[in-house]
């Protein structure tokens, strides 16, 4: 028996659309030229829940109106009864069972999802990447340090992580534009400024956090925090990454920018996908420890112009987004909603399960070769990439919507507008 949640509206009940009810993610979005509205994905429409909430129909906040404004952060920063509640009532009112006096509100406050314009559906205040994938580690280690040095002493231990720009981040179909850089030179001494030779993606997961936080949160309090999630690629200059990471890590190579799916997918949405992190090597620190299972089976793919080059499942990260939210919080870091952890690269065990071209064609020294012929090493000028996700269920999947850019040429001069 299928464990899908039947709804009146007939696009909602294929096994094959990526918007079930037991999906109902969050987005913002606009129709020709109308203001940006909050909505939620259903088959394939979307429901305008601002103009839901302004007619009464449907509240989050019976005091406020919370999604009057062209994001969902001040919905996230009621807490997950609020969220839990909404979700309730929305499920109530698209449910195979739901009232005439529903289905009029839902008709009326809808609109087809092919007809409108998709954008960023939350503001980001902060975006932190992490590196939690064991096996993208260990690959980029063994290329640079070799096969014995290639996890540092503390990758076992703790999610490695860097500061990333918010202002970097990007709804998915927006064009990248190649970036320049300071590269080393062939002599490796003198640098040189020019265009990104080497530019590259990487499959990950972003978890965005619900409520603000000013102290330490353990790892089943950051669990109950993260308000959903959405695919990320962290578009990586990996030539200028050589040359500036040391000492301080990564900083204008993975400036140009981030790009996220449309849809934010609910925790709640991921629960029936939860799973156990890896085995661990070696134990973690309490404050750490796994307390139930917390990484999600989602099947992960990357595609380059069109074709497919790569897939992998997100239930290979090392470190779940609880436990990078629980060591983001150590040190008393303030967390804000809307705040944004990219999970880092997810790979898998075998060449094909490698979420960057850096893994793929292995520091550039094994070029892949796609379906017409064509070879490719780094990115290239016209290019297409694009992330897929989706969770599989019993007769339904829950589904992101793409992350998608294509790849702009450099401008002749980047100091000229």
């Amino acid at each position: 028996m299928s464990d899908l949640i039947q709804s009146w509206l007939p696009s909602a009940n294929s096994p094959d659309s990526e918007f079930p009810l037991n999906n109902l993610p969050y987005g913002v979005f606009s129709v020709a030229d109308g203001d940006l509205r909050c909505g939620i994905a259903i088959g394939n429409r979307i429901v305008d829940v601002t103009g839901l909430e302004a007619a009464g129909l449907l509240r989050a906040d019976p005091d406020a109106e919370v999604l009057d404004a062209p994001f969902w952060n001040d919905f996230m920063d009621l807490g997950p009864q609020v969220w839990a509640t909404f979700r309730a009532a929305l499920t109530a009112m698209l449910k195979a069972d739901a009232s005439d006096d529903a289905q009029d509100a839902i008709t009326t406050y809808s609109v087809p999802m092919a007809g409108a314009t998709l954008h960023l559906p939350f503001r980001v205040s902060e975006y932190t990447d992490f590196y939690a994938g064991r096996h993208h580690a260990t690959n980029v280690g063994t290329m640079f340090r070799g096969a014995e040095n290639a996890l540092p002493p503390n990758w076992l231990h703790m999610p490695i992580g860097y500061n990333g720009r918010a202002s970097s981040v990007v709804v998915s179909g927006t064009d990248i534009r190649r970036p320049w850089g300071q590269l080393k030179s062939p002599d490796h001494e003198t640098p040189i400024f020019a265009p990104c030779r080497r530019f590259d993606i990487e499959l990950e997961l972003g978890a965005i956090v619900g409520t603000a936080s000013n102290r330490p949160l353990s790892v089943d309090q950051a669990n109950a925090n993260i308000f959903g999630y959405v695919l990320l690629n962290d578009w990586s200059a990996r030539d200028i990454q050589a040359w500036e990471y040391q000492p301080l890590g990564p900083f204008q190579a993975k400036a140009t920018a981030t790009t996220i799916s449309p849809w934010i997918v609910p925790s709640a949405a991921l629960i029936p996908f939860r799973t156990a992190t890896p085995p661990r090597e070696k134990p973690l620190l309490p404050h750490l420890a796994d307390t139930t299972a917390m990484n999600h089976t989602i099947t992960l793919s990357v595609t380059l112009n069109g074709e497919q080059i790569a897939h992998t499942n997100a239930d290979e990260l090392y470190y779940s987004s609880a436990q990078q939210l629980a060591h983001h919080t150590t040190s008393g870091c303030p967390m804000r909603a809307g705040d944004l952890l990219g999970s880092g690269t997810i790979s898998g065990p075998e060449k094909i399960n490698r979420g960057s071209l850096l893994e793929l064609s292995w520091g550039g020294k094994e070029p892949f070769t796609l379906a017409n012929g064509d070879t490719r090493t780094f990115i290239e000028d016209g290019d297409t990439l694009a992330l897929h996700g989706t969770a599989k269920g019993n007769g339904y999947q829950i589904g992101f919507g793409p992350c998608t850019g294509q790849i702009l040429p450099a401008a002749k001069d980047p100091f000229q507008t």
